[in-house]
């Protein structure tokens, strides 16, 4: 059941709503940690835009980051009726709000790129495993399967039982990865130990918690 729209439903504000960690989501009803959220605004001609770095002035409206709470709140109008006002919401306000996650993330991998903490190519991202500094992979989407399983075989090989926990990443096309490293053909990459890969693998956690089924309190099922 949906909960009551209340006053604290919304914050007040990036610079007042203090160091809280969690957040009510108005579509589910669910308090949850805001790194599995995210924020709306409402722009001053009354548009809802997603803050995703939690940094746009006015009162924030918080909702589970997956594409079904989204659409609960679109299709119950819950904008409207968490900020008391008419709110318009765009038409394909769910995709465009995929949109900025997936860019959010690409951008992070070309800072990660700048910081150093990415070695592109399939013989690079061998080494980088061999010297065991990798903390992610990254295959293009459209990537052989025969390179990915050799590669994977080798982060096996070098770190063990530990290569479970080294995130694998085929999130997106070779184009979209030539466009963020700056170089054509990037199919293998790695990701090395440091903040910028930190920030990167964080985006698309977010990014694959978005596009995936459901919600994992089994709340975001009915529309």
């Amino acid at each position: 059941m949906l909960a009551r729209l209340q006053q604290d439903e919304l914050d007040t504000g990036p610079r007042h709503r203090g160091a809280s960690t969690q957040r009510l989501c108005v579509a589910t009803g669910a308090v949850k940690p805001v790194a599995e959220m995210i924020r709306f605004v409402v722009s001053p001609d009354g548009v809802a835009v997603p803050d995703l770095k939690h940094r746009l002035p006015g009162r924030g409206m918080w909702i589970t980051a997956t594409r079904q709470a989204l659409r609960r709140a679109v299709t119950r109008k819950l904008f409207a009726r968490g900020f008391k006002r008419d709110v318009k919401v765009a038409a394909d306000f769910v995709e465009s709000t995929e949109r900025l996650l997936e860019r959010g993330a690409l951008e992070a991998l070309a800072i990660a790129h700048k910081a150093g903490s990415v070695a592109i190519g399939f013989a690079k991202v061998e080494t980088a495993i061999a010297r065991g500094t990798v903390v992610g992979l990254v295959h293009a989407a459209d990537a052989a399967h025969d390179g990915v399983r050799k590669l994977k075989a080798a982060l096996r090989q070098r770190f063990a039982d530990k290569a479970d926990g080294i995130a694998t990443i085929d999130a997106f096309t070779s184009t979209q990865l030539d466009l963020a490293l700056g170089r054509p053909n990037v199919i293998h990459a790695a990701l090395l130990a440091g903040p910028a890969s930190k920030t990167f693998l964080a985006r698309v956690e977010r990014l694959g918690r978005f596009r995936a089924d459901g919600d994992r309190n089994g709340r975001d099922e009915d529309l």
